[in-house]
């Protein structure tokens, strides 16, 4: 029997929590807000003749990002037009970014494995689709139409669905530390999407036929659904089927991936540069400075807890695992031996999660 290798790359979304959207000055509050269409504008809903001006502040937020997956911030960049047809995307286009993204090139450490960062960039979300299944309508709510979204691509370094779970789990951490995102998964604040293909032992490693997998709402979809579908790519192989490149959803009720529509490549979406927007660009006396201002990330307030603390490894990642529990803990030692606390916290961290 031919052993075949997967090769599993991811594309995560994520939220920024700015104060207003990406593009306009309406309030960044779609999850907050129940009743809809009411933070929208001209802009935000695509009338002819409204014209888009960058959100600063989310463009920092990206490249603090970059500047914690040790990436390279990009001394000019630009934003490109993606043409595509979605009822939720109001324009016919997202304002996106091609070939010159904000930040690239960086990596995150998983264990003991080093999964390449690709790059990181900025565009706007859509509107938010509502099927209403009495009626058979759908009605569109615009008020997450034009949300700042940072778009984070992998290198195929991931080999299996846990590793993959690891690295959306400690992305999710460092943005919280970063203070960029609220990064709920539940709430669509970060989205993640699997790129899997295998190949055969002796065949080039990228040889194989990519599915997209998305729909992936929680850290235990993201691993599950790759598991499933090295299974169903491997099964397809052994069979003499041929691997559509396809984009397949995640099916959580039935545990499986659907085969959703054929799989875009980047042409089909037609980029150009967004005339609207000039480009932008970034001096080193502005890259020393954000390399300066980001605090203490999760890695680090782990190391320096097992260092300063006498805490085990364990310990100190159930501590880091939550920014607002390792400030907690930091508060409470006051002049507490650090041992006995920290026994007792956890104890009671535990217990608490028992009742959750």
């Amino acid at each position: 029997m031919a052993k075949y290798i997967p090769v599993i790359g991811m594309e995560i979304h994520a939220e920024l929590k700015t104060q207003s959207k990406m593009f306009c000055s309406c309030l960044n509050e779609s999850e907050f807000q129940k009743e809809p269409n009411i933070h929208i504008c001209p802009v935000c809903t695509g009338q002819p003749g409204a014209l888009p001006t960058t959100n600063k502040q989310a463009i920092l937020f990206v490249q603090k990002v970059g500047v914690a997956l040790h990436c390279r911030i990009n001394d000019w960049s630009k934003f490109d037009r993606k043409n595509y047809f979605y009822p939720d995307l109001p324009k016919g286009y997202q304002i996106s970014q091609y070939d010159k993204p904000l930040v690239e090139m960086g990596y995150l450490d998983i264990d003991d494995a080093r999964i390449g960062i690709t790059r990181i960039h900025m565009e706007e979300d859509t509107a938010k689709s509502q099927h209403i299944q009495e009626t058979g309508e759908t009605l569109i709510d615009f008020n997450r139409s034009g949300l700042p979204l940072m778009e984070l691509v992998t290198e195929p370094d991931i080999t299996s669905g846990e590793q993959a779970k690891k690295f959306c789990q400690k992305l999710q951490r460092i943005l919280r530390y970063l203070n960029v995102s609220y990064a709920d998964m539940e709430k669509g604040q970060m989205r993640c999407e699997a790129n899997i293909s295998l190949y055969q032992e002796g065949e080039a490693r990228l040889s194989g036929t990519k599915v997209e997998v998305k729909n992936l709402n929680s850290f235990r979809s993201v691993e599950r659904a790759i598991v499933y579908e090295i299974e169903r790519q491997t099964q397809a192989l052994e069979h003499g089927e041929k691997i559509a490149q396809e984009t397949r959803g995640w099916n959580d009720v039935q545990q499986k991936t659907i085969s959703q529509r054929i799989k875009e490549s980047a042409h089909d979406y037609r980029y150009f540069p967004e005339p609207d927007i000039p480009p932008m660009e970034f001096s080193l006396e502005y890259k020393e400075i954000l390399q300066k201002s980001l605090p203490e990330l999760p890695e680090e307030k782990k190391r320096r807890f097992i260092e300063q603390m006498s805490l085990t490894d364990e310990q100190a990642e159930i501590l880091t695992n939550d920014k607002d529990l390792a400030s907690y803990f930091e508060n409470s030692m006051s002049e507490l031996d650090e041992k006995i606390l920290s026994k007792e916290f956890l104890g009671d961290y535990q217990k608490a999660k028992k009742r959750l």
